[in-house]
């Protein structure tokens, strides 16, 4: 008879571990795909934001006919961030693509007629709303990369995560460049 409470007791232990690590599966992939869900937002606001920059670019080339390089320099960093593709290349694209912005930004302050132009203010007030939605992404983003991370890199899930090849995420992260806060002179 004790036999049988063995098969049973082993039985038991067996089904709990099975449990377990469906759980622990289950919730690997629930945050992997909560990440690539993060990713696309951020991806829909970028897309966006590429798309306002030539239309910006092009309205004040006329006004900033001194600051060529500077348009030039926000165009190819727009370039480079529209043909980047995934977090890995899109992460340092961006942030060169942000830095390229804030000096066209800060250039464009020393030109009046410029900041008088409705259709730069209105261009000028999009891009501004779509930053922001590019931060609240960010900022999701990463709140969805440090779960992940957590889950994968802390024991006993890691057990599984090492076993199903489930990986760390990168962090949307701004770079130095992006942290310089460009000098605007209103005189």
């Amino acid at each position: 008879m004790t036999d049988g409470y063995g098969v049973y007791v082993l039985g038991g232990i067996v089904l709990v571990v099975v449990v377990w690590a469906a759980s622990q599966y289950n919730t690997l992939v629930r945050l992997k795909n909560q990440v690539a869900n993060a990713w696309r937002q951020i991806d829909v606001q970028l897309k966006r934001r590429h798309n306002l920059i030539p239309n910006l670019v092009e309205v004040v080339k006329d006004y900033m006919s001194y600051e060529q390089e500077t348009l030039s320099q926000v165009i190819e960093a727009r370039n480079r961030a529209v043909s980047a593709s995934g977090p890995a290349d899109a992460i340092p694209a961006e942030a060169a693509l942000t830095g390229a912005m804030g000096r066209l930004l800060a250039v464009m302050e020393n030109y009046p007629d410029l900041k008088a132009n409705d259709q730069v203010g209105q261009l000028m007030e999009e891009l501004s709303s779509t930053e922001n939605k590019i931060a609240f992404s960010r900022q999701h983003y990463n709140d969805s990369v440090m779960s992940n991370n957590n889950t994968v890199e802390s024991f006993p899930s890691n057990i599984i995560a090492g076993l199903f090849r489930f990986t760390t995420h990168r962090y949307f992260e701004i770079d130095e460049a992006e942290k310089v806060v460009p000098k605007v002179d209103l005189r």
